[in-house]
Order: structure tokens, then sequence, then C-alpha cells
């Protein structure tokens, strides 16, 4: 383990798996995991050219539409793929562009438009045939891809056997060694694939919602389980820099305690929480806040779309009620008390992004980077503008929006 992975450690927890917990008290902002994929395939149709072209095929950067002609340059053999630099196009060749996968979608793309095949089926498509690429090129990090958790049940029997039986007669000879390539194969990387694939996303935009641009399998991060009032979470910077995925603390904790991200943005109800859980993951959620705002609920499953929208006015309700009582309460030296009856309050005044379409978590900087005092500029719904000076910087996951922490 490197030095930023030195606070963390992989256990087995009952009910819940693998799961990573601190192995020393961890400080809030503290980078506790940095983690490089071993596999990236795009989340855009197989047949949709002009999405493509918007990103670098090999390190996912967007392309500028001004700079696409001038700088990237095309895949020679199949002309779809696009590379942000002969650098890139040399790096996929022997990577994420191998001639035999290159080959394979070529041949693949000309039956999908006659299939008319669905979105996921494409994608998982996409999966397929990046995973035995890997086989054929980094048989290491394949075997890494299979030791990961996830239950090829959870797929189902057609989708793997249509998808096994596609690519075994229409793309070119799979990989070697031989044996490798198999139905049982196929439909164990593709419960891989549901358990473990991180969404890589497109920038924040205030008018529009937010995209992926593409799926990641990160080995170590994989095992961090789930909460709805996580304590770290995610970051990347992707257009800035590369495809690693940092994970910082939300908060302090101490040694011994689970460390969680949350699948997706916190502000989701509990009906859409559980939902989404069950179905993409396969389990059902009772942390804290869960058990909180299950109680909300009238359980009446015939009347579900009436109970979501009475759930979101009760929500809404409570969370003005309460969100000044428990910050009252923190002011008084008494938000513990204030937290267990809705632990959710207080997390979401202290660390949502309050900015329009957001919904990110906000983290303190690393602390290597608040040694010195930071000039802070916020832009409230007036057009305001506030300058802080302030070593107390949060920082929101989604839209980078940085913001003083006048809590500490």
């Amino acid at each position: 383990m490197s030095k930023e992975e030195e606070g963390l450690s992989l256990v087995e927890i009952h009910g819940r798996g693998r799961a990573l917990v601190a192995s020393q008290p961890l400080r809030g902002g503290q980078i506790v995991l940095r983690d490089s994929p071993i596999l990236l395939y795009p989340a855009f149709p197989l047949v949709s050219v002009d999405e493509s072209s918007h990103y670098c095929s090999h390190c996912f950067k967007k392309l500028e539409p001004e700079r696409v002609v001038q700088v990237s340059v095309s895949c020679p053999d199949c002309s779809l793929e696009r590379f942000c630099s002969p650098n890139c196009a040399s790096s996929a060749v022997s990577s994420s562009h191998s001639p035999w996968l290159c080959q394979s979608l070529l041949l693949i793309r000309r039956h999908s438009s006659s299939l008319s095949l669905s979105l996921d089926l494409q994608l998982q498509a996409r999966f397929l045939l990046a995973a035995y690429n890997l086989a054929l090129l980094n048989p290491s990090h394949f075997q890494t891809l299979l030791s990961l958790q996830g239950d090829s049940t959870a797929i189902g029997d057609e989708t793997p056997r249509f998808l096994h039986s596609l690519i075994s007669s229409v793309c070119a000879t799979p990989p070697p060694p031989v044996g490798w390539f198999s139905l049982e194969l196929s439909a164990a990387l593709l419960g891989k694939d549901k358990l473990n694939a991180f969404g890589l996303m497109e920038p924040f935009s205030e008018n529009a919602p937010r995209s992926v641009r593409a799926y990641g399998i990160y080995p170590k991060a994989s095992s961090f389980n789930h909460d709805c009032l996580p304590n770290a979470c995610r970051f990347d910077y992707v257009d800035s820099d590369n495809t690693d995925m940092v994970v910082r603390m939300i908060h302090d904790v101490p040694q011994g305690r689970e460390i969680c991200l949350s699948y997706f943005p916190v502000n989701q109800n509990y009906a859409s929480r559980q939902r989404r859980l069950m179905e993409d993951y396969g389990f059902a959620c009772d942390c804290d806040r869960c058990k909180v705002e299950a109680q909300w609920s009238d359980n009446d499953d015939n009347e579900e779309e009436q109970q979501e929208e009475q759930q979101e006015e009760e929500e809404e309700e409570l969370m003005e009620e309460d969100v000044d009582q428990t910050m009252e309460a923190e002011a008084e030296g008494e938000a513990g008390s204030a937290e267990p009856e809705f632990p959710h309050a207080y997390f979401f005044v202290r660390y949502m992004c309050n900015r329009n379409n957001c919904w990110g978590t906000l983290a303190p900087l690393p602390p290597s980077s608040t040694t010195t005092p930071l000039i802070v500029v916020n832009v409230n719904d007036n057009d305001n503008v506030n300058v802080n000076v302030n070593v107390n910087v949060m920082e929101c996951n989604v839209c980078g929006n940085l913001k003083n922490d006048d809590h500490t």
C-alpha cells in the first residue's frame, strides 16, 4: 500500500462483505486512496460516431470542438476512434485500442445497427470486448478483475447468452489462451461490471443533468461499501489530469470506523435510494439515515408513486424545521444530541453543495493544501461576490466550487 493508503485496512464484515476501515484516526480532507483503473470503456452507443469524437478514446479527456481537427489523431484502421495526441494514440495500440479490439469493434458496429441493440446491451458488449482485450494484453489485471466481487446470476441467463453468441459470431477470433472465451466467463465478467463499475462524469452544468462519458473498473476503490451519509467521497480530474480516482475524507473518523462512499448523489429520497440500490447492486440499505426515513413511509407498496411524493414533501418540511435546530444545537455544543433523530439534517447543511443542480458532496481540501491561507470567492444567488481568506476550505466533488467551512 502507498503512503496515501496506509490509513485503510481491507476486512470482511458480516453481512457487508469486503470493506475498508480506518486503521488509524483519519482527518477530514485526508486522501485515503488514489486508484488507477484497470479497464475503461466508453458510455456511448457503439454506432454513435458523433459522440465518440468528443473524447479521447484512450484517456477520455474532452476534445474541444475547435481542436478536434487541429490536434486530435484518428485510428488509421477504423477511423472512428479519436485520440487527443499522438502519444495517446500510440499508447492505445498496446492497451485500450489494440488491433484485436479495433477489428472487433469495427465488425460489431456493422451488425449493431441492423440488430437495433438497446443502449444497455451496447454498453455491455463494449465492456465484454474491453475485458477480453484486457485478458490478451494484461493477464494480471484480468485476474484482478476476476477477483472482484460480482454475482453472475444477477445478470440473468439471456443477456450473457445473447452477447456471447454475438461476439463469437461477429468479432475476430477471441484472444488466447484457448478456453478463456466462454459463456460462463462472459456471464461472470458481466457480474463484475454490474457491481464494480464507476462512472467518469461529464463536467458539471447548472443547465443540464450530468451524464457519464465512460465507465472504469477501479480495483481498490471497488471495496468501498455504500452509506447514504458517507464519510468519504471521490474526486476525479479527467480533463485536467488523468483517470485516477482520489478518495478524500469528508470529516474526521476514529480508528476502526468503516469508510463508505455514496454510490449516487446524497439528495435522493428514501424510496429512490432503496430502489436503485436493489436494482443496481442487489441489496437494501439499513444505514442510520434509512432507518429514520423508513419511518416516514406509509409502507403501502400499491401506492408507490403517492408514497414518494408524500415522502418528498415530508422530508422538505422536516428539513426546514430541523436544520435550524441542528445548527443551533451545534453552536451550543449540543450537535451530538440533534444528530441521532435526524442524522441527515446536519450532513446536508454542512457537507452538501447548495449550488443549483449540483447536489455534490463537500470535503475539506487535503491538509497539505491548507497550510497557507486560500482566497475563496463565492457568488450567491443575488450575484453578490464574497471574498474570504480562510484555511478551512471545502471543495465540492461535482462542481469543484470552494466554500469556507464556517463550522470549524
